[in-house]
């Protein structure tokens, strides 16, 4: 039966998508978990694998093409002509985690490989990862002239050379007296849309606060010191103390969406991650039930998927709340935006020594973080968004807590 193939729904509140790549042309059969597609959201590319055996008939979204969730962007058959008419090579079904017509199943994080091997190519085709695609284009890299250091010989985002010309940014790029203008790629025009969006629509309001964190930095010192399997770092302490405050306070943990407020079940905090890509977001799930440890744990699986473009739609949806650490750029202060579909954000600033008078007046030495929250009014008032932030300083100023669930 002919059945119409949509553009499917990454994240709560996304709207529309990026159509990157076709993965496999018109004719072509698949096999349910064959990749289909690419899209790209403002957060992430992802592959789309097919929850059912079929035939692409006909692509109508071309690569490059926004098209809004729900839209048609091609035609398939969900009765199969035989296993002989697959063109999608086992090799390269196996390296991907592959894609359905109405479901999106991101892909596991690949192995790392022991050797760089020659890269792999299936039917002249080269395997390699959306992000690696990606900065090949951009640096002007042609794959072909790469190994792979991936499974199978495929292709990561650290296997492409940066010290390339780029003829692909150039003959987008016009220079002159004044300097040099760039078309923006699709995902960048995504997230500036989307960020001017939410600071318009969304009403900001702002909140700061110092936090001592004096015996946080000492215990995580003499942790790290006595556990060489354990590296703790202040963000996961950070994302562990927000997560504690949303389960002091179910209700602050609530989003507003379009259908009135929804209040969320578990205590999720995103984390905002630097990625060749740009800023993106992940979410560690029931970070408020979890010790630091665990924390820290599931922190670093996700910085690594991020960091490798492998974060799926699961990985990055959901949570009221995101930690935005800029402490490793010298930075005293941050105000953010808050991220679309979520209601606050948690700026941090570096940790700075400084004196203040201690009970009896005198000067004592104090190591503080300054902390800025913005919170969307619509959600919570100032005594709320205060409170909420009074809570995350008493968890990271009383970091024992912190290591049980």
């Amino acid at each position: 039966m002919r059945r119409e193939l949509l553009m499917p729904k990454l994240g709560l509140t996304m709207a529309e998508g990026v159509m990157t790549e076709w993965l496999l042309a018109p004719g072509t059969a698949f096999k349910a978990g064959d990749s289909i597609f690419i899209i790209e959201s403002e957060k992430a590319a992802v592959e789309v694998p097919a929850d059912a055996d079929g035939v692409l008939l006909e692509i109508t979204a071309q690569p490059g093409e926004t098209v809004p969730v729900g839209a048609a962007i091609g035609w398939w058959d969900d009765t199969r002509t035989g296993d002989d008419t697959a063109t999608a090579p086992a090799a390269d079904a196996h390296e991907r985690k592959p894609g359905a017509p109405a479901a999106v199943a991101p892909a596991p994080a690949p192995a790392k490989s022991p050797a760089t091997v020659p890269a792999a190519t299936t039917g002249g085709r080269v395997v390699a990862t959306p992000l690696a695609r990606r900065l090949a284009q951009q640096r002007g890299v042609d794959l072909r002239n790469l190994r792979g250091s991936g499974p199978r010989g495929r292709i990561r985002a650290d296997d492409v050379p940066v010290a390339q010309a780029l003829p692909a940014a150039a003959a987008s790029t016009a220079s002159g007296a004044d300097g040099s203008l760039r078309k923006p790629t699709a995902i960048e025009s995504t997230i500036a849309q989307r960020l001017v969006a939410a600071k318009q629509q969304i009403p900001h309001f702002y909140l700061s606060s110092e936090v001592e964190v004096s015996a946080l930095l000492t215990l995580r010192s003499e942790i790290n010191a006595a556990q060489s399997g354990v590296r703790l770092t202040l963000n996961d302490f950070l994302v562990a103390a927000v997560g504690r405050a949303l389960a002091d306070m179910p209700q602050s943990n609530r989003v507003w969406t379009d259908d009135g407020i929804l209040s969320l079940p578990t205590a999720d905090v995103g984390m905002a991650v630097n990625t060749e890509r740009g800023l993106m977001v992940a979410v560690v799930r029931d970070a408020g039930r979890l010790p630091v440890s665990e924390v820290s744990r599931s922190a670093k699986a996700l910085i690594e998927r991020a960091r490798i473009g492998k974060l799926g739609s699961v990985d990055m949806a959901g949570g009221a709340i995101t930690v935005s650490n800029a402490g490793m750029h010298d930075v005293t202060a941050m105000s953010s935006i808050i991220n679309p579909g979520q209601a606050m954000i948690l700026g941090v600033g570096s940790v700075r020594e400084l004196f203040r008078p201690d009970a009896t007046g005198a000067p004592g030495l104090r190591r503080e973080i300054t902390l800025v929250l913005s919170a969307d009014h619509r959600v919570l008032d100032g005594a709320s968004a205060a409170e909420f932030l009074k809570r995350i300083r008493e968890h990271l100023a009383r970091p024992l807590g912190l290591m049980v669930s």
